[in-house]
């Protein structure tokens, strides 16, 4: 997993920390070390540093396993009997193969590690068992303050697609239904028509009384389509507004986000315009969102309804209006009404007014 693909910055910082505090004791085992080696050691650690921002911001993990390689023979001879140094290293390592392989190769990797940190301690100070007992036990405490946090980092992801995915889906799922509904309505309708409209042109010549007859029946067809169209459209736009409070509710709830409405009777156009302003109001903080918890206020004041809906979600990030907010805002100013929409911190805040 690349350091980019993480979502929290508090976990970015984490990682950072541990693989630090791996290098502390190497770190303190050059400075005290008299000879020429510590120039090497220096060297060592300076690689090590440079090739683990390389590994986990660019995902290229070969770039740290060729510095963990490279720093045995430049830092292992440093301090081996004192500090055991290079154990801290092969710890380090150890701890973060997990974190950045999948599959049995990570703990192949773990383990592999924790065994070349004991040939190095063998080899420099005949403290086998010593080198791997210590990268072993740094190794284990790395993933265990790594690897749960990484873990649920990787279910709130997961979490976030699933809504998003159920955001789309619904949206969806309310298309088709609105064609199906168009196609049933108007697809006989307007084959009646035209098959009506060929045998009106066909009998011109021939038949001219029939053929008017023909094309007044064609056009009574088309003025009935076009009634049952609208009355269509009429019965997609009006939207029970409780219905649908209740319904955001329970996505909402089902997505995890606590969500409390209060609300007052609300009838006619008014209450259908703040339907479907719920519905985009919704589909917004599903998918564009990190909310914990939205309100939804309905409230009745100096002939007008206002609607609010707030939620923790806003985070950093441009304040200008998305496509859903201005297609929002140009339908409700042709009714009278309008749309407002306010960031503080990490809230945001959509207010829909129309006439009470």
């Amino acid at each position: 997993m690349a350091m980019n693909d993480l979502p929290h910055t508090a976990l970015r910082g984490a990682l950072h920390l541990l693989w630090a505090s791996t290098l502390i004791v190497p770190l303190i085992a050059v400075l005290r070390e008299p000879s020429w080696l510590r120039w090497f050691g220096v060297l060592g650690l300076l690689v090590l540093a440079v090739a683990y921002a390389v590994a986990l911001r660019e995902a290229k993990l070969w770039v740290l396993l060729a510095a963990v390689a490279i720093s045995i023979p430049l830092v292992a001879p440093v301090g081996p009997e004192e500090l055991s140094t290079w154990a801290w290293i092969g710890g380090g390592a150890a701890g973060f193969a997990p974190l950045l392989l999948s599959g049995v190769w990570r703990w192949l990797a773990a383990l592999g590690t924790v065994v070349l940190s004991g040939l190095v301690g063998f080899f420099v100070a005949h403290q086998q068992t010593t080198y791997q007992m210590i990268a072993a036990a740094v190794g284990a405490t790395i993933i265990a303050m790594a690897g749960l946090p990484m873990w649920f980092a990787g279910l709130l992801a997961q979490a976030r697609a699933g809504r998003e995915a159920q955001a789309e889906l619904a949206v969806s799922e309310e298309r088709l239904r609105f064609a199906r509904d168009v196609h049933d309505l108007l697809g006989h309708r307007l084959t009646v028509i035209a098959l009506k409209s060929e045998l009106a042109g066909r009998l011109a010549s021939s038949d001219p009384e029939r053929s008017a007859a023909e094309s007044f029946e064609a056009q009574r067809l088309a003025s009935s389509a076009l009634a049952e169209v609208r009355d269509a459209v009429h019965g997609y736009r009006a939207v029970n507004l409780p219905e649908q409070l209740e319904a955001v509710r329970n996505v909402m709830q089902e997505a995890g986000i606590r969500c409390t409405v209060s609300t007052v009777p609300v009838h006619g156009e008014g209450a259908t315009q703040l339907a479907l302003a719920l519905r985009e109001a919704c589909t917004n903080v599903l998918r564009h969102s990190h909310a914990t918890w939205c309100m939804i206020d309905v409230a009745v004041a100096e002939g007008e309804v206002r609607m609010t809906v707030t939620n923790d979600g806003a985070g950093p990030g441009p304040s200008r209006e998305g496509n859903g907010i201005r297609g929002m805002t140009e339908r409700l100013v042709s009714v009278g009404g309008q749309v407002s929409v306010e960031r503080a911190a990490d809230e945001f805040t959509l207010q829909v007014v129309v006439p009470a």
